[in-house]
């Protein structure tokens, strides 16, 4: 688990390393309408797991890794190479289920959460989750990610970060982040919610 400077380097903390343009991704929904022809509008159109989804008249169009342009664009070519002079498409991502982020371990909500515009910092992702817990141990966050066929994970201090003295890592669509447990303040926990009377000495 890379850690410090190099938790950094592979979980690049630059906005400018993130793409801001966002690419369609498979069990996407997408919204598709052509002016004046409401047999070619739809309200919502599934993409499926090969990034694909059939449309009248044109076929199958392969739509993983475009942006909203790019398809907006490929429906209207090939519409106007057969059937139209000059069709008016608008394409819009209804439901984005490419990107998004799960998170496990201590915090408040576990779970799978979208990212809207495809990217989120990491304490925008916790807070998606209701925060840490109180056992949550701040300065093992782990994020993992798949990168070129292989999954690789950095281990971040949230206490850090939300103090600023560490920038705040921006996450995308496909990482998994766990917040570890401490165990001594589960112990600590423990041992408030079962200890007798205030002022008494107990084992622990």
């Amino acid at each position: 688990m890379a850690r410090d400077a190099s938790a950094y380097q592979l979980i690049d903390a630059r906005e400018e390393a993130v793409d801001p343009i966002y690419r369609i991704g498979p069990f996407d929904v997408l919204t598709i309408s052509v002016f004046n022809e409401p047999s070619l509008s739809f309200q919502s159109i599934p993409v499926d797991a090969a990034g694909q989804f059939d449309y009248p008249l044109i076929g199958t169009i392969v739509a993983e890794g475009m942006t909203v342009a790019q398809l907006t664009q490929e429906i209207k070519t090939r519409l106007d190479s057969q059937y139209y002079r000059d069709s008016r498409v608008t394409v819009f991502v209804t439901s984005s289920a490419s990107q998004f982020v799960v998170v496990e371990g201590q915090v408040e909500e576990p779970g799978r959460y979208e990212l809207p515009q495809g990217r989120a910092s990491l304490l925008e992702v916790i807070a998606l989750a209701k925060s840490p817990t109180n056992t949550a141990k701040l300065d093992q966050i782990m994020v993992f990610r798949e990168i070129e066929g292989e999954r690789h994970g950095a281990v971040f201090n949230l206490a850090d970060i939300r103090r600023g003295a560490v920038d705040d890592p921006l996450l995308r669509g496909g990482d998994v982040v766990v917040v570890g447990y401490s165990s001594l303040k589960g112990a600590f926990r423990d041992f408030l919610t079962t200890a007798p009377f205030f002022n008494v000495f107990t084992r622990f």
